[in-house]
């Protein structure tokens, strides 16, 4: 079993940038990892994923301008930069992992999933 463990997230002012930060446990490789929201009244959705230790990323093109995702050099730690932060973006934003290098469009679907953290955006 993968522990993720989620850090960042909170309340903001539109237009303000938050960053969210996940670290997977080590005992299992994870090739895998990303990140997606959960926005009330709609089904998760992706938002961003990497494979590990890699340049390919994917990022949802409704924040692909917005949203950046990185791994800032460890190949268990992904991060999601917020950026311009909007009202529609409020939402609980989950980690979530795999051991195998999945589609990153499916990251709804990875094996390990957080806890999920708050982000709230106020108008």
């Amino acid at each position: 079993q993968v522990q993720l463990v989620e850090l960042g997230g909170g309340s903001v002012q539109a237009g303000e940038s938050l960053k969210l930060t996940c670290v997977a446990s080590r005992n299992i490789a994870v090739r895998t990892m990303g990140w997606f929201r959960q926005v009330p009244g709609k089904e998760r959705e992706g938002v961003a994923a990497l494979y590990t230790g890699t340049n390919t990323i994917y990022v949802d093109e409704s924040v692909k301008d917005r949203f950046t995702i990185s791994q800032d050099g460890a190949d268990n730690v992904v991060i999601l930069q917020m950026n311009s932060l909007k009202p529609d973006d409020t939402g609980v934003y989950y980690c979530a992992a795999d051991r195998v290098p999945r589609g990153l469009r499916a990251v709804v679907d990875f094996e390990f999933q957080g806890q999920g953290r708050q982000v709230t955006v106020s108008s």
